[in-house]
């Protein structure tokens, strides 16, 4: 664990990995739950938790380091199922980088376990874990100017799914009709750092007769 400064009163603490870093950000909510830590702010990133609002970082900063952190624990509400439809115009190519048929990819991501580690890119827009190491695929080598709004994507070791049309370099495998963001609703992200989230394949619209 590697602690920096940031201002006078906020603390970026760096860890190993993903999974330190999301067992860090769920131990630092506990404690503010709690009433043991004083935190404006706590966002977490791909290894990092970014702590804004302390009273006094120096002597947090020497605390984390002197202690471990604890394993992820599990988390106490449901799970977000997201509907999706596994026809995205990169299907055929993560099929092949995975070596299975495109009825394995769905199935494979379907089977998944996903929890949002992290949010950025775009309002509502989740980073989520949950596909063995062995499933990793790369970003595509020219990236889209435009990728559709519900888009599901890989790239590495995450699934996203697009809040709204914007450029994007993810590997896009499905599409959902569920809106990740939205200004009028409380919260307005459907999806929040720790959610739990399982994709639930359902068949393709076709076009109208």
């Amino acid at each position: 664990m590697r602690t920096l400064p940031v201002g006078p009163d906020a603390l970026l603490v760096e860890v190993a990995s993903g999974e330190e870093a999301q067992a860090l950000h769920a131990d630092l909510l506990r404690r503010r739950a709690e009433g043991s830590l004083t935190a404006r702010e706590i966002v977490p990133a791909a290894r990092t938790v970014l702590l804004d609002g302390l009273p006094d970082p120096a002597r947090l900063a020497a605390e984390l380091i002197s202690r471990p952190v604890p394993p992820l624990p599990p988390r106490a509400d449901g799970t977000v199922e997201i509907p999706v439809r596994y026809d995205g115009p990169d299907l055929a190519d993560v099929a092949a980088h995975w070596g299975v048929g495109e009825a394995d990819v769905a199935r494979i991501h379907a089977d998944a376990e996903f929890r949002v580690a992290f949010c950025g890119f775009a309002p509502g827009f989740g980073y989520l874990t949950g596909l063995p190491a062995r499933y990793g695929v790369p970003r595509r080598s020219a990236p889209r100017t435009s990728v559709p709004a519900g888009s599901v994507a890989l790239a590495g070791p995450y699934t996203g799914v697009y809040p709204r049309s914007s450029p994007g370099g993810w590997q896009l495998i499905g599409t959902t009709d569920a809106v990740l963001w939205d200004h009028t609703r409380e919260p307005a992200a459907l999806l929040s750092p720790g959610t739990r989230v399982r994709f639930v394949p359902v068949a393709p619209t076709g076009p109208a007769t």
